[in-house]
């Protein structure tokens, strides 16, 4: 049962703190050096460099979702059943629901759209309804992305508690 536990809550960890690191660390560091250095097209070339971390990311994130319900249905199976089983295999498939979501629409929309723009979104014109639609589009995986990332929060804390 050891096992299981830490396996879950290190596939959660790993989740979580990539999601905190992509947000924090990874997007500013990727587009703050490419303008700095001048880059033609950088915004483009500072995009795409950040889908791709992002599109592998995904990767991961799906590896998690699965160690994290599969630990949880092992652990329901072998007994003794986690305390909230039922609230923690909800939010575990919600956080995956939300990754996976993500992952293969919004990412695949973000990237035809920034195809058939050829330019960087932020390039556009403030009112122009292009730009808009791909900050709704940003907005929408920024938000998606919140959902493990509070989710797996609380998958912590039950951790902790138990």
């Amino acid at each position: 049962m050891l096992a299981l536990r830490y396996a879950g809550l290190i596939a959660v960890a790993v989740w979580v703190g990539g999601l905190l690191g992509l947000a924090a660390v990874g997007a500013p560091a990727i587009f703050e050096t490419i303008d700095a250095r001048h880059v033609p097209d950088g915004r483009v070339l500072s995009g795409a460099i950040f889908g791709e971390v992002l599109r592998r990311f995904h990767l991961v994130a799906y590896g998690c979702g699965g160690i994290v319900l599969g630990s949880l249905a092992a652990r329901a199976v072998l007994g003794p059943r986690p305390r909230r089983f039922a609230v923690r295999a909800g939010i575990a498939t919600a956080m995956l629901a939300a990754s996976l979501y993500s992952g293969l629409v919004v990412s695949a929309r973000i990237a035809r759209s920034q195809q058939e723009l050829g330019v960087a979104p932020s390039s556009l014109h403030e009112d122009d309804p292009r730009r808009a639609a791909f900050g709704r589009l940003h907005g929408q995986s920024t938000l998606l992305q919140l959902v493990p990332i509070l989710g797996g929060l609380v998958l912590m804390l039950f951790e902790l508690r138990d």
